[in-house]
């Protein structure tokens, strides 16, 4: 039997996207997704709506988490910690490309990217 693995992929980061889609698109399953829920690593949009939406903004850093998760064997608690700095690297990594887009090139230190 073959096995297929899917690849998806998101627009535009103000996409929102159902608890559903969400586990469906990063390979957490229901359970996995409410934990880091629990934990305050991954928030739903409207906490209070029963049907949960989040940002898809978060599919990276959610699959990034998952593939972490599964290569080391982690528990889905150190997945939120994971999580939660993953998704703050991604938030400081679009803050220097705004302020590089404010800035002119000749300014800019010779650091590499």
């Amino acid at each position: 039997m073959t096995e297929y693995q899917v690849e998806y992929v998101w627009g535009e980061s103000s996409d929102v996207v159902n608890f559903a889609e969400l586990s469906q698109v990063c390979g957490l399953s229901a359970a996995e997704l409410d934990e880091l829920v629990e934990y305050g690593a991954l928030l739903p949009l409207d906490p209070g709506e029963q049907e949960r939406r989040f940002k898809s903004a978060c599919i990276p850093s959610l699959r990034t988490a998952n593939t972490l998760r599964r290569d080391f064997d982690l528990d889905m608690f150190a997945v939120s910690f994971l999580l939660d700095y993953l998704l703050r690297i991604e938030a400081l990594e679009e803050q220097v490309r705004l302020l590089k887009a404010h800035v002119s090139p000749q300014t800019l230190s010779p650091i590499n990217d």
